[in-house]
C-alpha cells in the first residue's frame, strides 16, 4: 500500500470535519493520521490527512470529492517524497530509584530528543520526527519502562518554492496574522 498525505485549505466553520471525514468513511478508507489548523490567513483552516491505499486513481478522485464540498477553498494530495514531514511524540519513562538509568546524551545526540519534564520518579521526553524515527526511539526507550506515550498527526509542507496558501482564492480580502 501507499501511504499518501491530502492537504484540505477550508474555511473555519462548524461542521466541516465531520463533512470531510464522511467522505473517508463512505469509500471504506481509513484515515491513519488527521491534523487540523488554523493557517496564516484568519478564518482559514488546513486539514493534513494522512492514508495508506492500493490504487492512485481511487485516491486522486477522493481528492476531488473533497473539492465538491462548498467549504473547501484547496485540496492537494502527495506522495512522501514531494512533502517534507514530521510527527511528534511524548513519551512519559519511569525512573525509579535504583532503576535502569537513561543516558540522556544517546537520547539527545543520536535520537534528537529532549526531556521536557523531569519529576523524581519519571521524565517526559519530546522527539519530532518521521513515523519510524519516532518507533526507532520507542524501541529503545521500551526497556526502561514507558509509563504513556502519545504521537500527534503529521505536518507537512510541499517541497516546492511558494506556499499553498497562495493558491488559495483570490477573489476576497484575506486577513493576516501578524
Amino acid at each position: 500500500m501507499t501511504q499518501y498525505t491530502i492537504c484540505v485549505f477550508t474555511e473555519n466553520s462548524i461542521g466541516i470535519l465531520n463533512k470531510i471525514t464522511v467522505i473517508f468513511t463512505r469509500r471504506r478508507i481509513n484515515i491513519e493520521s488527521l491534523t487540523v489548523s488554523e493557517t496564516v490567513r484568519k478564518g482559514v483552516s488546513r486539514f493534513t490527512i494522512v492514508i495508506k491505499h492500493e490504487k492512485r486513481e481511487e485516491v486522486e478522485k477522493l481528492v476531488r470529492q473533497i473539492r465538491k464540498i462548498v467549504e473547501v477553498l484547496a485540496v492537494f494530495g502527495y506522495l512522501n517524497d514531494e512533502i517534507v514531514y514530521n510527527e511528534i511524540a511524548l513519551f512519559k519513562i519511569s525512573t525509579p530509584m535504583g532503576g535502569k538509568a537513561l543516558d540522556i546524551d544517546t537520547i539527545n545526540r543520536i535520537y534528537k530528543a529532549w526531556v521536557v519534564y523531569w519529576e523524581l520518579d519519571y521524565v517526559t521526553i519530546q522527539k519530532t520526527g518521521t513515523e519510524e524515527e519516532i518507533f526507532d526511539f520507542f524501541r529503545y526507550l521500551k526497556p526502561h519502562g514507558i509509563i504513556e506515550f502519545v504521537r500527534s498527526g503529521r505536518v507537512a509542507v510541499g517541497k516546492t518554492p511558494q506556499g499553498l496558501v497562495e493558491y488559495l482564492p483570490e477573489d476576497q480580502e484575506w486577513e493576516y496574522y501578524l
